[in-house]
C-alpha cells in the first residue's frame, strides 16, 4: 500500500489471473476489454484503468471462472487418483485387470494438466520473464514435472515408482481451492472514479434566449448561463449571477454545514442547491473543475501506491531455490554413487513433493476467514493488502466532520439573558418558532429540546427569512430565532458570552421575545461519544491520533482539547488532504487516514491504509481498503486487532507450511540413507495431507476472535 515499499514486486493471483485471461483472448483473437496492458518487464502486470482499486471490471468473473474451474477438476481428480496404480499400492485395494484401466488416469490426468494447470504455467511464464521465482513457478514445475515423469512411469520409460497422477490431480485441487477462496477475498467494489463522475447530474438546464434546454454537462462550454433548481447539483464550476441559496457541498469539502452562496459566489460541480434556484454562469468545464482536480488526486495517489511483496510469495521464492538446489544435489550424489536410476527417481520425487500443498492454502484461509470475521464485526476489508498493513500503523489520521463527530449540529450551550427565563424555557420556546422549519439548525434545536423531554408549546404565523432567521407566535408572545442579521434588524445587542463561543468557533443564534433579547443557544458538530474511548483506547496502544478539516483553527482546537488530540490540521482545502498525508509519511510515519467525505478520497488513497465511514460518500468508500459498515470510530481498533491476529496466522501456518518442505525435501532426497532410511513416496503423502489440515485447523481458531468495539477496547484496558 504504501509508496515506500519494494520497487519489483512478484506475481500476485490477480496478474496471473490477468496473464491467463489475455493469453485466452490472444487465441481468440478478440480484443481485450478492460485495457489491461501485459506484464512489464518486472513482471508487474500494469494497470488499466484506474489504478488500484479501479480498471478491473471483471473480478467476479474471475472468481467465478476459478470456482468452476475448481469444481471441474475435483470432479476428474477422482477417476485420476482411484486408477492411479501407486495410489493403490499405497492404500492397499486392487485395480481391474482391463487394459483400459491403466490408460484412465494419464488420459484423463492429462486433461487436468493442461486445462486446470494452465492459470499456473501461465503464471510461472510471468515469474520467469519478471525473474521473480515465486509461488506459480513453484506450482508450475511441481505439476509439470509430475506430468512427465507419470508419463514416462506409464509408458514403462521411467520406474512404476514415479507413477505421481494421483499426487498431480490432488496438486491441482488444492491448489485450484486456495486461489479461489484468494481471488474471492481479492475482488473489487465499485471504482472512485465511477463515483466521482456520478456526482454530476445526468441533464443540465441552460439558458437560450428566453427558453431553457436540457443538455448534456459535457456540452457545456465557458460562459453558459444554466439554471439549478432547489435539490439540484451544479453541473460545472461557475459564479451565481442571479438569486441566493444554502449549498450542500459535503460531497466535495466533507463539511455538513451548509453554506450561503449569493450574487457572485463561486460554486463548485457536484454540490446541492438545497432551498431555491439560483442562475450560474458558467467559469470552468470538464478537466478544469475540482471535482476533475480531485479525481486526478485520487488516480494519481492510486497509482502511486506500490503494493507490498505478499509472505507466501516470499516463502514461495526461497522454496523455489531451496528445491531446485536439493534436487540438483540429490541428482549429483546419487549419480556418483552409481545408482543413474535412483538419482532419477529420488530428484523427482523431491522436486514434487517440494510443491507448497499446504502454502497454497496458508494464507487464502487466513484471510477467508479473517475477512469473514471483519464482515461479522462491520469491517469490509476490500483489499487486502490494506489489512497487512494495518498492523504497522503508528498513525491514524482523522477526518473530523462525520467521523469523529455526528456532521450534525447540535445545541451545546443555552445562555439565558435574564434571571427569570431558565435555559429550558428559552430552549423550549426557540424549539417551537423552529418547528415548522426544515432548516439544519431548527432540526439540531427541536431535537435539543425533544432528547431534554420538554413540552414544546404550539405556533402560528411562522415565517422564515434567508440569513436572518425565523419568527413565529407562541401564545400571546412572538419568538424569534437568528443570527447577527436579526439583532441588528431589531437594534438588540448580542450577549457577552458570545465572544468566547466565536472563538471556539460554534454557531450562535439569538432568541428575541417581543423584540428583547431572551437569550442564545450554541450549537455546534457534535462529537460521538465513542470517539474519546477509541482516541483514548489508540493512545494507549502506542498509536498517535491526528484530525484533519476544512473548518477554522477554533473550531478544530475545541474539538480536538476535547478528545485529547494533541495534534490537528485546520482550515485544510480539500486538494491539500492528500498532501498532508504525504508529509506524515515523509517523517516516517506508517499512516491510516479514516474519512467520509469527497475531499477525503485523494487522501484515503495516498494512505498507507484507507479507511472509510460506511455512512459516507460511495467514493471515499471506493478510495478504501477498509469500510467500516458503522459510523463507530473505535471499529478502527477492531481492524488494527484483526490485521495483528490474521498476521499472526499468517506466520503459523507459513511456519507449518514451509515446515513440511524442510523437512520431507531432504527425507526424500535420500539424506537418510546412509543409515538405511529412504522416506518412501507414501510417507511424504501423509506428511502432506497433515501439513495442509494443520494449517486449515490453525486458521480456523481466528473465528474465536471476538472483533466488537466493546471487546476490544476492554482487551486495551
Amino acid at each position: 500500500m504504501s509508496q515506500h515499499n519494494h520497487q519489483h514486486t512478484t506475481i500476485t493471483d490477480r496478474e496471473m489471473l490477468e496473464q491467463h485471461e489475455q493469453h485466452e483472448q490472444h487465441e481468440q483473437h478478440e480484443q481485450h476489454e478492460h485495457g489491461t496492458p501485459a506484464p512489464s518487464a518486472h513482471g508487474v502486470a500494469g494497470h488499466g484503468g484506474h489504478g488500484r482499486h479501479g480498471g478491473h471490471a471483471g473480478h467476479g468473473g474471475h472468481v467465478g471462472r476459478f470456482r468452476r474451474l475448481f469444481w471441474i477438476m475435483l470432479v476428474l481428480a477422482v477417476p485420476v487418483i482411484a486408477f492411479s496404480s501407486m495410489f493403490a499400492m499405497i492404500i492397499g485395494y486392487s485395480l481391474p485387470d482391463a487394459g483400459w484401466v491403466g490408460w484412465v488416469s494419464p488420459v484423463v490426468g492429462t486433461v487436468m494438466y493442461v486445462w486446470g494447470g494452465a492459470p499456473f504455467l501461465t503464471g510461472a511464464v510471468g515469474e520467469l520473464r519478471a525473474r521473480k521465482p515465486g509461488m506459480m513457478l513453484l506450482i508450475g514445475l511441481a505439476i509439470t514435472v509430475a506430468f512427465l515423469a507419470s508419463w514416462g512411469a506409464s509408458l514403462g520409460v521411467l520406474s512404476h515408482q514415479l507413477d505421481f497422477w494421483w499426487e498431480l490431480a490432488l496438486l491441482i485441487v488444492i491448489m485450484l481451492l486456495g486461489h479461489w477462496i484468494e481471488m474471492r477475498s481479492l475482488a473489487q467494489t465499485t471504482s472512485a472514479l465511477d463515483s466521482l463522475a456520478a456526482l454530476l447530474p445526468d441533464e443540465a438546464e441552460k439558458v437560450q434566449g428566453d427558453a431553457i434546454l436540457s443538455v448534456a454537462p459535457s456540452a457545456l462550454v465557458v460562459g453558459d448561463i444554466v439554471v439549478v433548481r432547489p435539490g439540484g447539483r451544479v453541473p460545472a464550476d461557475g459564479r451565481i449571477v442571479q438569486g441566493s441559496a444554502s449549498m450542500d457541498e459535503s460531497m466535495i469539502t466533507g463539511e455538513s454545514r451548509a453554506v450561503r452562496r449569493a450574487d457572485g459566489d463561486a460554486v463548485v460541480a457536484g454540490t446541492v442547491a438545497t432551498d431555491s434556484g439560483v442562475r450560474i454562469r458558467i467559469t470552468a468545464v470538464g478537466e478544469d473543475t475540482a471535482l476533475a482536480g480531485i479525481r486526478r488526486l485520487v488516480a494519481e495517489a492510486q497509482n502511486s501506491s506500490s503494493r507490498a511483496q505478499r509472505l507466501a510469495d516470499r516463502a514461495a521464492g526461497w522454496l523455489f531455490w531451496f528445491a531446485l538446489v536439493a534436487a540438483a544435489v540429490t541428482a549429483l550424489v546419487w549419480t556418483a554413487l552409481g545408482q543413474p536410476d535412483d538419482a532419477v527417481i529420488r530428484t523427482i520425487t523431491v522436486l514434487v513433493i517440494a510443491c507448497p500443498h499446504a502454502l497454497g492454502l496458508a494464507i487464502p484461509l487466513v484471510v477467508s476467514i479473517a475477512t469473514e470475521r471483519a464482515a461479522r464485526a462491520g469491517v469490509l476489508v476490500k483489499d487486502r493488502l490494506a489489512l497487512e498493513s494495518m498492523r504497522t500503523v503508528d498513525t491514524v489520521l482523522f477526518d473530523k466532520t462525520g467521523t469523529l463527530t455526528k456532521g450534525t449540529p447540535a445545541v451545546t450551550g443555552i445562555e439565558t439573558g435574564e434571571p427569570s427565563t431558565s435555559a429550558d424555557d428559552l430552549l423550549a420556546l426557540a424549539a417551537a418558532a423552529e418547528a415548522d422549519s426544515e432548516h439544519p439548525l431548527a432540526r439540531a434545536i427541536v431535537n435539543a429540546a425533544r432528547h431534554k423531554g420538554l413540552t414544546i408549546p404550539g405556533s402560528i404565523d411562522f415565517e422564515s427569512s434567508p440569513a436572518v432567521g425565523v419568527r413565529a407566535r407562541v401564545g400571546r408572545r412572538t419568538v424569534q430565532v437568528g443570527g447577527p442579521y436579526m439583532l441588528r434588524q431589531a437594534n438588540a445587542a448580542e450577549l457577552p458570552i458570545t465572544s468566547e463561543w466565536q472563538n471556539e468557533g460554534a454557531i450562535i443564534l439569538h432568541v428575541l421575545v417581543d423584540g428583547k433579547v431572551a437569550g442564545a443557544l450554541r450549537l455546534a458538530d457534535e462529537i460521538r461519544t465513542e470517539s474519546r474511548e477509541a482516541v483514548a483506547a489508540l493512545h494507549e496502544r502506542g498509536v498517535e491520533v491526528v484530525m484533519i478539516t476544512g473548518d477554522a483553527e477554533a473550531v478544530a482546537g475545541a474539538v480536538a482539547a476535547e478528545l485529547g488530540i494533541h495534534r490537528f490540521f485546520a482550515g485544510v482545502r480539500p486538494e491539500d488532504k492528500a498532501a498532508t498525508m504525504k508529509g506524515l509519511q515523509a517523517e516516517g510515519r506508517k499512516v491510516a487516514m479514516v474519512g467520509d467525505g469527497v475531499n477525503d478520497a485523494p487522501a484515503l488513497a495516498q494512505a498507507d491504509v484507507g479507511i472509510a465511514i460506511g455512512a459516507g460518500t460511495d467514493v471515499a468508500i471506493a478510495s478504501a481498503g477498509v469500510i467500516l459498515a458503522s459510523d463507530d470510530p473505535r471499529s478502527v481498533l477492531s481492524v488494527i486487532e484483526l490485521s495483528r491476529a490474521s498476521y499472526r496466522k499468517m506466520k503459523q501456518n507459513l511456519w507449518w507450511a514451509a515446515g513440511y518442505n524442510l523437512i520431507s525435501v531432504p527425507l526424500a532426497a535420500g539424506i537418510l540413507a546412509p543409515i538405511g532410511f529412504v522416506m518412501p513416496m507414501s510417507v511424504g503423502a501423509i506428511l502432506m495431507s497433515l501439513s495442509t489440515i494443520v494449517v486449515a485447523l490453525n486458521a480456523q481458531l481466528l473465528r474465536r476472535l471476538d472483533l466488537s468495539p466493546e471487546a476490544v477496547i476492554g482487551r486495551t484496558r
